[in-house]
């Protein structure tokens, strides 16, 4: 059986999702979900040609990737080179047995969140550990996207990485384009999980005389009518108080403060709401216990003041009481504000620590820069600790203790954030040049 009928036989191969063509992307990264950045470890980890993987990574950023199809087992698309000429690129990947989809059903249908979360589309991660665990890898590894383009190249070439590039985004947005790939489009995938659901247990015994137990009947998952779904978090926190009275306020108490702490409590416990109901509940953020005085008071400043560049009006007396209390100036919290806008408290550490990269931190962090671009787009860096400048440029690139990149650009004599963090060198030094005019060496 040949690679391509191995991938349909035994499905709907009419079944096919178009996408329209993407803008491009020159101060973005592809992949900002965990699943979305697991499909391009597949393709980076896996092709044997690191230059075409970065030549397609160009390809995609710049718009050169026309509509995508999407069907079990193959996307499709038409990349244009630099020059104009037009090839067809197919990235395959192979489609799960009736065998596998059982099992994987089964593990989606055993915990509600899963189906909600997909719903919200969003991949849930116990379920793909489960599914692996269970022999059912949903997510690609290493070697497993094939790739297929009329240019001639036995490996994957420019087209068929810029292809896959493009698919990162799509997955961002829609986690059922990876199922349909693997064989099933949204439509069957729901009424599956919805009939079984609904199908009763074999083998169940008679009701007690008592009743049924709560727990039970729970588990059984047969309940008549459904139960309601749980309620979601308001749309908005909740106004607190106006202490503007006339009566003189308490020796010690700062009513405009009091208001100000009132206000970011409940925008903090509607945020802490809506993770709870989430089932990777408060995974990806820390609580407001685990920041240090000063990063709460640069939180305080970025969640009431916004970015903080004047110094007059009615919040001036305000600013001027969270600067002090972060142990910084006017200027520097602005800064600190930016930074925490971007990335929360690792981004406040990338702004005001600098270390020395040293060991296996440094060789990444080397190859990393020498493999981000070709060798005549390669900008000229002087390296200080974890922080690379670019000369003859106002533009900086900062190593996180993560192995993230941080943009920085300067301004007025200082180094302020530039935007977020991207796993690789070259997608942060993009988002300095929103126009794409990048200096080169």
């Amino acid at each position: 059986m040949s690679g391509d009928d191995r991938r349909r036989d035994g499905h709907d191969d009419t079944e096919e999702r178009i996408f329209a063509a993407l803008p491009p992307a020159p101060g973005t990264a592809f992949a900002r979900t965990w699943w979305g950045r697991a499909w391009l470890s597949a393709l980076e980890d896996g092709a044997l040609d690191g230059t075409q993987v970065r030549a397609g990574r160009r390809l995609a950023r710049a718009g050169a990737v026309g509509a995508v199809s999407v069907r079990p087992g193959r996307v499709t698309a038409v990349v244009r080179d630099r020059d104009g000429t037009a090839h067809r690129a197919d990235v395959l990947l192979d489609v799960f047995t009736d065998t596998q989809w059982d099992r994987f059903l089964d593990l989606a249908g055993e915990r509600s969140g899963h189906v909600a979360a997909l719903l919200d589309r969003e991949m849930p991660p116990h379920l793909v550990e489960d599914a692996d665990t269970a022999g059912v890898g949903l997510l690609p590894g290493p070697g497993d996207l094939e790739a297929a383009c009329d240019c001639g190249a036995w490996d994957h070439c420019g087209h068929t990485a810029a292809v896959c590039y493009q698919v990162a985004r799509l997955l961002d947005q829609d986690p059922f384009v990876l199922l349909l790939l693997r064989g099933r489009a949204e439509g069957v995938l729901l009424h599956d999980l919805q009939a079984r659901s609904v199908a009763a247990p074999a083998g169940r015994g008679p009701e007690r005389a008592d009743g049924v137990d709560a727990a039970e009947a729970y588990a059984a998952g047969d309940i008549l009518p459904p139960l309601p779904a749980a309620p979601g978090p308001p749309p908005e926190p909740g106004r607190p108080p106006s202490l503007d009275t006339d009566a003189p306020a308490p020796a010690g108490l700062d009513p405009a403060a009091l208001e100000i702490l009132a206000a970011r409590t409940a925008a903090e416990a509607r945020l802490m709401l809506a993770r709870a109901l989430r089932e990777d509940a408060g995974r990806d953020a820390p609580l407001a216990g685990r920041w240090t005085l000063a990063q709460d008071a640069v939180r305080l400043a970025a969640g009431v003041l916004g970015v903080l560049d004047a110094v007059d009006g009615p919040d001036a007396a305000v600013a001027d009481r969270l600067a002090a209390g972060s142990g910084r100036d006017r200027r520097e919290l602005a800064s600190a504000v930016r930074a925490w806008t971007y990335g929360g408290a690792a981004a406040l550490s990338v702004l005001e620590e600098e270390w020395s990269v040293e060991g296996d931190a440094l060789a990444r962090a080397r190859a990393a820069l020498d493999s981000a671009w070709e060798e005549d787009e390669r900008p000229v860096l002087r390296a200080r600790g974890n922080r690379w400048t670019a000369v003859g440029a106002a533009r900086q690139l900062r190593l996180g203790r993560d192995g993230r990149w941080w943009p920085y650009r300067e301004e007025d004599g200082r180094w302020t954030p530039a935007g977020e963090a991207a796993d690789d060198p070259a997608s942060a030094w993009a988002v300095m040049w929103p126009d794409g005019e990048e200096m080169l060496s």
